[in-house]
Parts: structure tokens; C-alpha cells; sequence
């Protein structure tokens, strides 16, 4: 991997926590009763046990499920990592949300809300189904391509306003004068979308119904290509371990050279970490990680477009090591959760920590982690439109002349 820039850094693990595992046949492997994948308890423990485990971020899938013999329904990304977030302390929670079928206020008010609840520690990992299936499910015109890109990034600019619509001190609590909000800092965002959007156009006036989030932004995370200019974190895959290494490089050359346009591909932000993903199936209480995979896959072959990992857990050690020392953090989809964070838990990550290629874990917000600072409400700064009190008092003014 030489000749390919690097971070210079540690980098963060994160972990996807969906269902039993992201191997369709998983439910077959789990060690735990059935009727404990949809409950409370089970989120708990999983959400626990990889924070225990030391990984940094902790993901939740989410969108319809397949509709063949496996594993068919799960709980809500959001409400599950909302729940997660009382009891755990320093995992990040990053649940995927979709812009496509979702309205756009509800989006921004339920993630600053987790937000809340987990002190900071929220993010954002946009989706934009882009499925026939899906659209009739709910009801919508379908929409693909360039269409489903101008859908997401529409839905992360009302987001983005809404949680800026609150200044970080409107909130004043003055008892004496019976004043709970300074009326002058809450903002409206005033969205409509333009007049070659694809999908069915809205509004949004705004302001938000929720006080700014802790983090004033939550980082966006989005696969490489759906959000081209607004991610703070670009997630990258690659058909197998090799290409991986060498779309990463591609990427983090992209970056490092201010956000330019490498090899025909789409424009990255300049400041995005970068993220590579990778399915995981490790050797486990004797039985080798390939035969393993081939028990699942005769159930129900695998099918993923991310790299997969399959081997011993001094194996992927190096591999992650590798990995991170040109990426920012990596994704790891484990075949079956119960199974493969036991294996990470005990001796991947131990040995990686030691190796100094990971960073510490800290009781911090997600932009801490990724080093992104606390941005002004755009609506706070010098210049900025005037808010709702100052806009209440010239439409009196207007009405009187």
C-alpha cells in the first residue's frame, strides 16, 4: 500500500448492530431465544456489549426487509437507537434514516432528539431506497438515478436548517418576565424544493420544534456518491479486500487534494472522513471462519457489494491495520453478531489498541470524534435574517401603513 497518503492518525471502529447479523441465514447461529430479536433486552445487550468491546460507533440498518424464508422484520433504526442511548456512554449511535420516504421535518426533529438523549453522541447514516418495490409499499411515485441523489441532498439541507433554526441560547428561561424563549433567535428556514425535482415537492417553513442539538450539527454519513458535497463521512465498499485498499486510496487522494474530481468520479468534500467497509467472518470456538460461511451460505447464499474478510482474527487484525492506515475508521458487518463481536471483543481489538492504531475511548460527542468542531447556527451569524419576533413585529408594522 505504498505511495498512498495516509491519515498520520488512529483511526475508530464501528459496528453494524442490525438483527443477528448481516449473513441473511444469521437467525440460525444467535445465541439467544427467538422472540428476543425484537425486544428491549436484546438491544440493550448488543448496544452494551459493543461499547464494552471498545468499538467507537455503533450503526443501525434499517429500510424493509427481505421477503424470502429468513429473518422477516426488525424494530426501527431510530427508536432502537434511541433506546440505546440512555444506557450506554460512549458509543456513538448512528441510525440509517431514509430521505426518500420520510418526511424531512420528522427526520431533523426525531435525530435531534437522539441527539438528546445520547448526549451528543448521534448521527446520521442517509439512505435513499431506490427501490420499485419499496416505493408502492408506502405509496410514492418511484424515483432512481440522479432523481433519488437530489432527494437525499434535499432532505439533509432541511435538516441542516431545522437544526439551525434554534439559536444555541434562545432558550432563556427568565422567570421574572414570564419569557421561556428569546423569540428573536428562533429562525425560519423557508425550503421549497426546485422546479426539476423528480419527486412530489414540499416546503419547509421551519422553525424546529426541538432547541438546537447538543452537537449543534449531527454528522451526516453516506455511502460514496448519494451525498457528493455534504457528507461528513464518506462510507466506501469495494467487491473485494484488495480493490477495497485501493478505492480507499483513490478516495483519500480525492479528499486530500481539496475535494477534487478523481478518475471521472463525483466531487468529495473537502473535510470528509472516510470509512471503508467490510464484511467480517471469523474463525470461532474451533470451527474455521470458511466453514462457517459455507454452513450459513447453505441455507441461504450471501450476497453483499462490500469487501468480506474471512479468516482467523490475527489475520484481520492485520488487515484492519492495514486498512486504517489509510482510512479514517472501518465499518465491520459482522456474519453473526453474537458469534464475530465475541471473536472481536476478545482478540481483535485488544491487539489492534496496542498496536496504537486505534483511537481511545472517550465519553465525547461524534464530532469530537471525527475532530469536527461545533459549528454557529447559520441563522446566528452576522447578516442573517432576522427571527421570528423581528418578523412578527414587521408584518404588524406592514398591516398598520
Amino acid at each position: 500500500m505504498s505511495g498512498i497518503p495516509r491519515p498520520g492518525r488512529p483511526g475508530f471502529l464501528a459496528l453494524e448492530l442490525d438483527g443477528d447479523g448481516a449473513h441473511p441465514a444469521a437467525w440460525r447461529h444467535a445465541r439467544h431465544a427467538p422472540d428476543e430479536l425484537l425486544n428491549g433486552a436484546r438491544i440493550r445487550s448488543t448496544a452494551l456489549a459493543a461499547e464494552s468491546a471498545g468499538f467507537h460507533v455503533a450503526t443501525f440498518a434499517d429500510g424493509p426487509v427481505s421477503s424470502g424464508r429468513d429473518v422477516a422484520g426488525r424494530l426501527n433504526a431510530l427508536q432502537r437507537a434511541a433506546f440505546a442511548g440512555p444506557v450506554t456512554s460512549s458509543i456513538v449511535l448512528v441510525p440509517e434514516v431514509d430521505t426518500v420516504y420520510t418526511e424531512p421535518f420528522h427526520v431533523a426533529t426525531q435525530l435531534a432528539s437522539l441527539d438528546y438523549v445520547s448526549g451528543g453522541r448521534a448521527g446520521w447514516l442517509v439512505a435513499a431506497s431506490g427501490s420499485a418495490e419499496e416505493a408502492a409499499a408506502v405509496g410514492r411515485s418511484f424515483v432512481d438515478g440522479a432523481a433519488l441523489v437530489h432527494e437525499a441532498a434535499a432532505s439533509v439541507e432541511v435538516s441542516r436548517r431545522l437544526w439551525d433554526s434554534w439559536e444555541d441560547d434562545a432558550v432563556i428561561r427568565d422567570v421574572a418576565t414570564g419569557r421561556y424563549l428569546d423569540v428573536d433567535k428562533l429562525h425560519y428556514v423557508d425550503f421549497e424544493t426546485p422546479s426539476d425535482f423528480a419527486g412530489p415537492g414540499y416546503s419547509v417553513k421551519g422553525p424546529s420544534i426541538i432547541p438546537r442539538p447538543p452537537q449543534g450539527q449531527l454528522p451526516v454519513v453516506a455511502q460514496a456518491g448519494l451525498l457528493p458535497s455534504d457528507a461528513d463521512v464518506v462510507l466506501v465498499s469495494a467487491p473485494t479486500p484488495s480493490l477495497l485498499a485501493a478505492e480507499l486510496a483513490e478516495v483519500r487522494r480525492a479528499i486530500a487534494g481539496g475535494g477534487a474530481v478523481v478518475g471521472g468520479g463525483p466531487t468529495l468534500a473537502g473535510g470528509a472522513a472516510v470509512v471503508a467497509e467490510l464484511d467480517v467472518v471469523l474463525d470461532s470456538r474451533g470451527q474455521s471462519a470458511s466453514a462457517r460461511l459455507a454452513e450459513l451460505d447453505a441455507f441461504t447464499p450471501w450476497s453483499s457489494s462490500r469487501a468480506r474478510f474471512v479468516g482467523t482474527a490475527a489475520e484481520l487484525v492485520d488487515f484492519l491495520a492495514e486498512l486504517l492506515a489509510v482510512a479514517d475508521g472501518v465499518r465491520l458487518h459482522p456474519a453473526v453478531l453474537d458469534v464475530e463481536l465475541e471473536e472481536l471483543a476478545q482478540l481483535v481489538l485488544p491487539e489492534l489498541r496496542r498496536r496504537g492504531v486505534l483511537k481511545p475511548v472517550a465519553q465525547g460527542t461524534f464530532r469530537e470524534l471525527l475532530g469536527l468542531d461545533r459549528p454557529v447556527s447559520r441563522y446566528g451569524q452576522v447578516g442573517a435574517s432576522a427571527g421570528l419576533g423581528a418578523a412578527a413585529g414587521a408584518a404588524v408594522v406592514g398591516s398598520e401603513n
